[in-house]
């Protein structure tokens, strides 16, 4: 039987070296940390359904996006599927983040 390797395995594969040094955490870094942390407290979701849904991203979203963008990605879905947010309340949210953005730039 052949294992099809998933996005996520990289075990084995050339990737170059590894940037050891310290990196400096945006402040949605920080913020998008702290979400999945309280939230990982407060039970709606283990360390295993996040991994579940850092892997489901596929390969092209997967490989796009950095750490704490997959974390993003994946917090979001999880509340999603628990039924904690829906896709409209979602995308309002989002537009209203957009529209906030847009003010700020002009000023």
């Amino acid at each position: 039987m052949t294992h099809k390797r998933a996005v996520h395995d990289m075990g084995g594969l050339e990737a170059g070296p590894v940037d050891a040094a310290g990196h400096d955490h945006a402040p949605w870094e920080k913020k998008i940390d702290a979400i999945r942390n309280l939230l990982s407290q407060q039970n709606y979701f283990g360390v295993d359904e996040l991994r579940r849904a850092i892997e489901a991203l596929g390969p092209g979203v997967y490989d796009d996006l950095n750490y704490y963008e997959r974390w993003t990605a994946a917090v979001t879905r999880l509340l999603q599927e628990k039924g904690v947010i829906t896709t409209d309340e979602l995308g309002r949210m989002m537009a209203a983040v957009e529209q906030e953005w847009q003010e700020v730039r002009k000023s």
